[in-house]
């Protein structure tokens, strides 16, 4: 008896055939893998000029990657970021396509955050974060939303905007501990949610109070922008590595910090009193502080 081979991805499909299609048609199978959710919201004309080629070679291109037409694979593509691969069966993906040598990691990983650094350097890109750092920093108060890993970035950001001046909240715990934190949200205020599919209740929840109290909400995903699309302010879509496999954050804490940097530099004043005071409370609580490296500002 045969044994019956695992389904492919869309991703490992395309992977598959890109070296049978032509120049033209590459650009635009990588562009599905790298852009997916540009692939699920553009028109063919519009993911023809971000990839730089026609609408006539975009459909094409899906043709021959075996869809029936490109709304075909716009369907297996959302199917697949709604799916919940265990973390088992990522990990299994990222070492087959890693190798078995510890460079083979290294030098895997490095070329993942360099495809997610190329997407932060984009025109579009710079588009969605000016927009994010107005809304940032015109708020009362932020609140950061994001729980497992993300949760530590949730963390994370928000004690770096409140040492540069900026009230702010971490919405990083789960379940019912969650309600706790929601109260604190108010109109005013700006949710920055790092959330990726499928749609899960706390974000669900979330998206609903925050939608009641009129509070804009920016998106941190790679997956999660189709879904939401109607109920958030901005979107980010930072990668996280190959879809389906295990998921990395370094471009995701380059994003977090350079919100950090741009929200600083629209309230330089207010960013350098804070950073001040911190230094001063550092100094109350340990008076060796300043022999520690720390300088006054002149």
């Amino acid at each position: 008896m045969e044994e019956k081979t695992k389904p492919h991805t869309v991703d490992d499909r395309i992977l598959g055939m890109l070296e049978t299609l032509a120049p033209a048609e590459q650009r635009v199978a990588r562009f599905f893998i790298d852009q997916k959710q540009a692939t699920l919201l553009n028109s063919a004309a519009q993911i023809a000029q971000l990839a730089g080629t026609s609408d006539a070679t975009v459909v094409r291109t899906a043709r021959t990657l075996g869809f029936e037409s490109l709304s075909a694979l716009r369907t297996a593509v959302l199917a697949e970021l709604t799916g919940t691969p265990s973390p088992g069966t990522r990990m299994e993906r990222t070492l087959a396509a890693t190798g078995s040598q510890a460079v083979d990691a290294l030098r895997h990983v490095i070329g993942m955050h360099e495809q997610a650094l190329d997407v932060l350097r984009r025109e579009e890109f710079a588009v969605s974060f000016e927009g994010s750092v107005d809304i940032l920093a015109g708020a009362t108060r932020r609140h950061v939303f994001g729980i497992g890993p993300s949760g530590a970035m949730a963390d994370y950001a928000s004690l770096q905007f409140n040492r540069i001046g900026l009230p702010t909240h971490a919405l990083s715990a789960s379940g019912i501990a969650l309600a706790d934190r929601l109260l604190g949200i108010s109109k005013g205020d700006v949710v920055l949610m790092m959330a990726y599919a499928p749609l899960y209740r706390e974000v669900e929840v979330l998206l609903e109070h925050a939608g009641k109290h009129g509070v804009p909400v920016i998106l941190i995903s790679d997956d999660l922008g189709p879904l939401t699309a109607d109920k958030v302010a901005e979107v980010l879509p930072v990668p996280r590595g190959n879809a389906g496999h295990l998921a990395m954050h370094a471009g995701t804490m380059v994003l977090i910090e350079a919100l950090v940097i741009a929200l600083a530099a629209k309230g330089r004043d207010v960013a350098i009193d804070s950073l001040d005071q911190l230094t001063q409370l550092r100094g109350a609580l340990d008076k060796s502080w300043s022999k520690r490296g720390a300088r006054k500002r002149n």
